[in-house]
């Protein structure tokens, strides 16, 4: 099982809606993400910074690539732009991946 964090910032005062949006995930997005082998996903807020963590079943490549043919995600990137900063790789179309510096298991 493979592990993937990153990081983004929420745009000022929007935070509630940020919020709200991930309450009311749309049904495909889950789909996606499940489809793509991604579980544990959780997203953690420090003010206006975002650090969101999940596992990949499936291994991160093939979550990235999942996510990069999807018009899903595309759909939902949009949606977000108006709330949400993200850096993207541009070779992978996901967030930057953090360097994991340890892990207790």
């Amino acid at each position: 099982m493979e592990r993937f964090a990153w990081m983004g910032r929420i745009k000022p005062g929007m935070k509630a809606e940020y919020k709200r949006r991930h309450d009311e995930i749309w049904p495909e997005m889950t789909e996606l993400l499940k489809s793509a082998g991604i579980c544990n996903y959780t997203i953690w807020s420090d003010g206006d910074i975002l650090f969101g963590y999940y596992e990949c079943e499936k291994g991160i490549a093939f979550a990235e690539k999942t996510q990069a043919q999807s018009p899903v995600v595309d759909r939902w990137n949009e949606y977000m732009d108006d709330v949400l900063e993200l850096v993207m790789d541009p070779v992978t179309g996901a967030q930057p991946k953090l360097e994991q510096m340890f892990l207790m298991e």
